[in-house]
């Protein structure tokens, strides 16, 4: 499904949407292509990325292609899904130990576009860091690994 998302292959692509993009989320997938749950999640962002036009542009960046960021945002767990607005990183409180990255898939277009809204009306108003509005239920879990400590 991510043939219908625009990838971005290298570490200048990247940089250039999450400064150039204004006034929208910036929504980066980290993940691979023939990744059974990273297809799942390609699928519900691409049938949300119309809906979403106005608030977000949805990428899709291969985390063998853009070793940087995947170390930059300890990218452990695949697909892992970064939120940028206006250049600045956006981060989400899940009720878990990490607010940086969402982790995994979600469940439903619905909870992925209560989010993307959430994370827009927040930043509209200056927000860094939104309380995500998705059922803790629906939020995968996950532990945080900590290399060389």
């Amino acid at each position: 499904m991510s043939l219908f998302l625009p990838k971005l292959a290298c570490k200048k692509d990247i940089d250039e949407v999450i400064k150039g993009v204004a006034e929208k989320v910036v929504v980066l997938r980290f993940g691979r292509d023939d990744d059974l749950v990273c297809l799942r999640l390609d699928e519900i962002l691409s049938k949300t990325a119309h809906d979403l036009s106005n608030m977000a542009s949805i990428y899709i960046v291969d985390v063998d292609k853009a070793p940087i960021y995947t170390r930059y945002f300890d990218i452990s767990y695949i697909p892992s899904t970064v939120f940028f607005f206006n250049g600045q990183h956006m981060k989400v409180d899940y009720g878990s130990p990490d607010h940086t990255k969402f982790v995994g898939s979600f469940k439903t277009k619905q909870d992925f576009m209560d989010l993307i809204e959430v994370i827009y009306r927040g930043a509209m108003r200056g927000k860094m860091i939104v309380q995500s509005p998705i059922d803790p239920q629906n939020i995968p879990k996950y532990d945080l690994l900590y290399h060389g400590i």
